[in-house]
């Protein structure tokens, strides 16, 4: 059994500052990649970073140079550092894991249970 737990939501001031972090446990024979997502009330589900077991990051546009995503691979976590947020960035951010496991034989995507990032004006 694979779990990823979430920590760092909450709420902030326009300006200011958090850390996610996702850690992921269980029955992990390798990650191949680690990335958050986020969903506001009333729109889809969409990528904000993601970072592969090369370490190389990719960015949504809308947080390009404000966010920076980075791996531990050797605690199998992910971090999610936001700066400069806007009440735009609030929504419910979730972590991913595109991973092998020893009870699968495939590459399967995992979900943490969401974390609530708010953003006041």
């Amino acid at each position: 059994q694979v779990q990823l737990v979430e920590s760092g939501g909450g709420l902030v001031q326009a300006g200011g500052s958090l850390r996610l972090s996702c850690a992921a446990s269980g029955s992990i024979v390798s990650i191949n990649v680690m990335g958050w997502y986020r969903q506001a009330p009333g729109k889809q589900r969409e990528l904000v970073a993601g970072i592969w077991s090369g370490g190389s990051p990719n960015y949504a546009d809308s947080v390009k140079g404000r966010f920076t995503i980075s791996r531990d691979s050797a605690k199998n976590t992910v971090y999610l550092q936001m700066n400069s947020l806007k009440p735009e960035d609030t929504a419910v951010y979730y972590c991913n894991a595109v991973l092998l496991s020893r009870r699968s034989s495939r590459w399967d995507d995992y979900w943490g249970q969401g974390t609530q990032v708010t953003v006041s004006s």
